[in-house]
């Protein structure tokens, strides 16, 4: 019997303080993280919130083969000075979970 391959989703919400660097920054990392498999499913989405509460900045949401491709990405020598592209211009959250 096959194992079923489980997708994992990488989402990212960010406080931008410089748009023109932060686009240097976007260059770089989304390329990165398709060496890992992980490719944009939802890019600057507007939350559209049926119940509680948001704090209405955009989203990303990439799909990721794994959560062990995320981890890979997010603690890969290359995300290193990639990262460093955005350091004082921009503040995120970044949350990863398992698909199912």
């Amino acid at each position: 019997m096959r194992e079923a391959i489980l997708t994992a989703y990488f989402v990212v919400q960010a406080t931008i303080d410089d748009q023109a660097q932060y686009q240097k920054y976007r260059e770089a990392v989304v390329p990165l993280m398709g060496k890992f498999g992980g490719k944009v499913v939802a890019r600057g989405a507007k939350v559209d919130v049926l119940e509680g509460e948001h704090d209405t900045r955009p989203v990303v949401m990439f799909e990721f083969p794994s959560m062990e491709a995320i981890n890979a990405f997010w603690n890969s020598p290359e995300y290193i000075p990639v990262k460093k592209l955005r350091e004082g211009i921009a503040t995120l959250n970044a949350w990863a979970f398992p698909g199912n």
